[in-house]
């Protein structure tokens, strides 16, 4: 409404100053009349002002209507998206009443794709800060489970030192960019599958210690795997097509979306036993 006001304050200031300056211009050529002078000069500037100042009242009426405009569109705009937002929510209330195992399920698809874009997003970032340390130099592997075909020590997690890009396994730095990244995405998955997915109202201590214990159960089963597939895609990307740093950074989204996907089937039913709705609190919170 001020902004409105302003506007309209505008053009109605540049009208007082047309008209002040009229004023002026005209008193000025009744006294040159008055003294008998020439009044020729006076007319063509009166009429010069009066263009001028014309043009000015009319700009600012052009702007006010201008910025009306743009106004009523996005509000145009605005008010569709509502519509349609209103539209999809409604169907989406039809649909989660008539399928809600369905509906469930489409919701924990949505937020773990989510969780896994910012995995995505996070995991350069903490491998970029840790290959700025010696960490990356340091080897760390840990729980062998047999030797591979070629006799070799097969371990769980296996990082040797140096960079992947040189022929190393990232060394601890690595591993804890790895870690870091997944500990973040899933307190966060924890929480908004929790609140959002299954709306449950049980014990979050106890959600959160059976979640703990699935998410160690399951970081091992992906490290384990991840012996049978890393390599093969890391010497692929970087080596065989020749794409250096860019076959990495490939490579890096490629492991972080097979661990998602091991996560994602692996959890759903985990989330469905751990995360309940205490059905005893709900009928009282309705009684009263």
């Amino acid at each position: 409404m001020k902004k409105e006001e302003k506007k309209i304050s505008l053009v109605k200031e540049r009208k007082k100053e047309r008209k002040e300056r009229l004023n002026e211009l005209y008193l000025e050529k009744y006294r040159l009349k008055k003294e008998k002078q020439d009044v020729t000069e006076q007319d063509a500037l009166i009429q010069d002002e009066k263009a001028r100042l014309n043009l000015a009242v009319n700009e600012a009426r052009e702007q006010r209507l201008s910025e009306s405009k743009v106004k009523r569109f996005f509000q145009v705009i605005g008010n569709f998206f509502a519509r349609v937002w209103d539209i999809i929510t409604l169907a989406w209330r039809v649909f989660e009443g008539r399928f809600p195992k369905t509906a469930q399920f489409i919701v924990f698809f949505m937020i773990s794709n989510a969780v896994t874009l910012l995995q995505l997003a996070l995991m350069p970032i903490f491998k970029a800060i840790f290959e700025q340390t010696n960490l990356i130099d340091v080897t760390f592997q840990w729980g062998r489970i047999g030797n591979q075909f070629d006799g070799s020590p097969y371990y769980m997690f296996n990082y040797a030192a140096g960079l992947i890009k040189d022929g190393g396994g990232g060394g601890l730095g690595y591993f804890l960019a790895v870690q870091i990244t997944l500990a973040i995405a899933q307190v966060i998955n924890f929480f908004a599958q929790r609140n959002i997915t299954f709306k449950s109202n049980s014990s979050v201590a106890k959600a959160a210690t059976w979640y703990v214990i699935a998410y160690i159960a399951i970081t091992f089963i992906a490290a384990a795997a991840q012996g049978l597939y890393k390599a093969p895609i890391y010497n692929l990307l970087i080596n065989t097509f020749g794409w250096g740093g860019t076959g990495e950074l490939f490579a890096d989204f490629i492991t972080m979306i097979i661990n998602s996907a091991i996560s994602f089937w692996v959890f759903f039913p985990i989330f469905r036993v751990i995360f309940k709705q205490n059905k005893v609190e709900t009928n009282e919170a309705v009684e009263s």
